[in-house]
């Protein structure tokens, strides 16, 4: 499970830098908040390492997935698609399952990856706000709906609405309307399509 976080945070790094990058002709702030979420991943990455490195692995030992990687090819042509399918799907996703993942390590009283998971979170909180902070200036920029467009988004990329348990808190936090926590929260077979 570490190893997988480890991965998805690596991924992370780079999808940082590729939209600091790839849509270079956004405000310089952009880039400037997606190298700091860079740095930021960096960091969770090597608090990682760390604990794989206690518990006697490293990075590289098991198996992972490009999921995240295929996220940020399918996303390569838009911003707003970047912001919309990237921070607000694939990385509040995140803010979901650290609690539950949080719950199993304390079930087997690991306390350190508790706590560095606690760092991610945090961080991850801020990452998603930094989505949706440029995922609502590009639909304002594009007289957009942001709602119907994140719906949009999710309908093009065939990616399905996460169900399930959300962190509602963390979500708010990071940004998320009531009306789309309303709306995630919606159970799929009464969506209108």
């Amino acid at each position: 499970m570490l190893h997988a976080i480890a991965h998805i945070e690596f991924n992370a790094i780079n999808l940082a830098l590729d939209a600091a990058w790839r849509f270079r002709e956004m405000p310089d702030e952009f880039a400037g908040d997606w190298l700091r979420v860079a740095a930021e991943e960096a960091g969770h990455f090597a608090l990682l390492q760390g604990r794989l490195g206690a518990l006697g692995f490293g990075y590289g030992d098991f198996e992972a997935h490009d999921g995240l990687w295929r996220a940020c090819m399918m996303t390569d042509h838009d911003a707003l698609a970047r912001m919309a399918l990237v921070p607000r799907v694939l990385e509040a996703r995140g803010l979901d399952a650290t609690p539950a993942i949080q719950h199993k390590l304390a079930g087997i009283g690991d306390r350190d990856s508790i706590a560095v998971l606690d760092i991610i979170l945090r961080d991850e909180v801020g990452h998603v706000a930094i989505g949706n902070h440029w995922f609502h200036v590009l639909c304002r920029e594009r007289n957009l709906d942001p709602v119907a467009t994140f719906r949009q988004q999710l309908a093009e990329h065939d990616i399905g609405s996460h169900r399930g348990c959300y962190n509602l808190a963390a979500r708010r936090e990071a940004g998320f309307s009531e009306a789309e926590l309303a709306w995630l929260q919606t159970p799929p077979d009464s969506l209108a399509h």
